[in-house]
């Protein structure tokens, strides 16, 4: 990740950029992170969602992000107003040749979507999430729908104020500080993502070989492998793991990952 958080690239051995830098425009506080009232609001509510299917071409990849982006909005801005707090969506920007945005450039190496909090917005690559999944067949739709709504997770962070107080911690002066801070951010991501996919269960369609599918992708894309000073995402072990509380759980309580001990987030 990048560590100035604006991101979590998604599909790739690496979305090493939880947020690509930028400045925030608030200040969270640890409140926000660890008793953040959306904790209290259960399971997100089905919006539902009803994907088109998608082939390799770039408009179809398209259309099916945008319309999952869709369902983001919606889901969230609902359990937003549960929690009687206010929200913006996200906006997204699908890249298909190289650029510059508020974060700094595009591709990064190994990075195929990142989230900048610097102008709120989702970047995506669509052909950079097919070629960094190893170009997963895209009839494993669960896999990209997962980047997608993992992303989506480091925007409703932001929202929060949960995002700007993990950015704090990543100002920290020791790496183990610096790493645990985005760990324990890309980890609730992933829970966030996994709540979200299990309420849109009926309509996604999340199938039984669906869900492993997305499994097997997520369990390769941790830090098993990588030097102590880029363990910023969490274990292979964890970073399939925290999807799989947010999927079975369902309840945003669960992807608290701020109150759970350091071993919860290695």
């Amino acid at each position: 990740m990048v560590i100035a958080i604006v991101v979590l690239s998604l599909l790739t051995q690496s979305h090493r950029t939880t947020a690509q830098a930028g400045s925030a425009t608030r200040h969270g506080t640890r409140a926000e992170a660890t008793n953040s009232k959306l904790y209290s609001t259960g399971e997100l509510s089905p919006v539902p969602c009803k994907l088109p299917g998608i082939s390799k071409s770039t408009a179809s990849m398209q259309g099916f992000m945008d319309t999952l982006s869709d369902c983001l909005d919606s889901a969230w801005r609902t359990q937003f107003g549960k929690a009687g707090l206010p929200f913006t969506p996200a906006t997204r920007m699908f890249w298909t040749e190289p650029g510059r945005g508020a974060c700094g450039s595009y591709p990064v190496p190994g990075t195929a979507a990142f989230y900048c909090p610097a102008n709120n917005t989702m970047y995506v690559g669509l052909t950079d999430v097919i070629s960094n999944s190893g170009n997963e067949p895209v009839s494993h739709y669960a896999v990209y729908a997962r980047v997608i709504a993992h992303e989506y997770g480091h925007h409703i962070q932001d929202e929060a104020g949960i995002l700007d107080y993990g950015h704090q911690l990543m100002a920290a002066p020791d790496i183990a500080g610096r790493t645990e801070a985005s760990r324990r951010l890309e980890l609730q991501a992933q829970c966030f993502a996994g709540a979200f996919l299990a309420a849109e269960g009926k309509t996604l369609p999340m199938t039984a070989k669906q869900y492993r599918l997305l499994l097997l992708d997520v369990r390769s894309r941790g830090d098993d492998g990588q030097p102590l000073s880029r363990h910023d995402h969490g274990s292979n072990q964890h970073y399939a793991g925290w999807v799989v509380i947010g999927y079975q759980q369902k309840v945003l309580a669960a992807c608290n990952t701020w109150t759970v001990p350091p071993s919860a987030v290695s």
